[in-house]
């Protein structure tokens, strides 16, 4: 498992190529290893996770009745949607790589995808502790999630670009393949499930 200390270096080298400055490639483990390790980001990220399964939790029981529980199958059911939403858009985006001949850079686009979704998950944590303690604040929340998908799909595009090249319209698709179906796949495994709020 990557230490904080290798994280810190793999977030910055993210921040850099953000920032469309080549020198982040050095701070990133771009191999078909480097992309296995990249996994240890949803280990990194479970804190944050279980936020959010606390958080979905609560709004499922607000459509139930009174005196409701919840075991530990409907938090293994949750864990299945965020496994499939951290997976599904990587088989696809393997599929789309081979079809259009780019098959060499998706060991770094499964690096990239993966340490990117760890501050990700955390400001989504925070968002979802926000409206916890202070539910109040929802219209700013909701303001602020708006802003962390925009930040997300820019960093992604940003990001995408430096490894593929000034090919707008194959960076734009790469783009939609790790985000729309990943969206479409929760929804329909949370309604599958049960574990959708009613």
């Amino acid at each position: 498992m990557p230490t904080l200390k290798e994280v810190e270096f793999y977030l910055r080298g993210l921040w850099l190529l953000f920032k469309q400055d080549p020198a982040g490639f050095s701070y990133l483990d771009l191999t078909d290893r480097g992309a296995l390790r990249s996994f240890w980001s949803i280990l990194w990220a479970l804190p944050a996770i279980l936020v959010s399964f606390a958080w979905w939790r609560l709004l499922y029981l607000q459509g139930l009745p009174d005196g409701t529980a919840t075991g530990a199958l409907f938090f293994f059911r949750l864990a299945l949607v965020e496994a499939s939403n951290w997976v599904f858009p990587l088989v696809l985006l393997g599929i789309l790589c081979w079809l259009i001949g780019v098959g060499e850079k998706f060991a770094a686009m499964v690096v990239v995808t993966n340490w990117l979704a760890l501050p990700v998950s955390y400001s989504y944590g925070l968002l979802v502790l926000l409206m916890m303690f202070v539910p109040a604040l929802a219209g700013i929340v909701a303001f602020l999630w708006l802003l962390l998908m925009i930040t997300l799909i820019a960093a992604l595009f940003r990001i995408v670009r430096m490894i593929v090249g000034d090919q707008l319209l194959m960076v734009s698709t790469i783009v939609m393949v790790l985000l729309v179906p990943s969206m479409i796949i929760a929804e329909v495994l949370e309604q599958y499930l049960g574990v959708y709020p009613g």
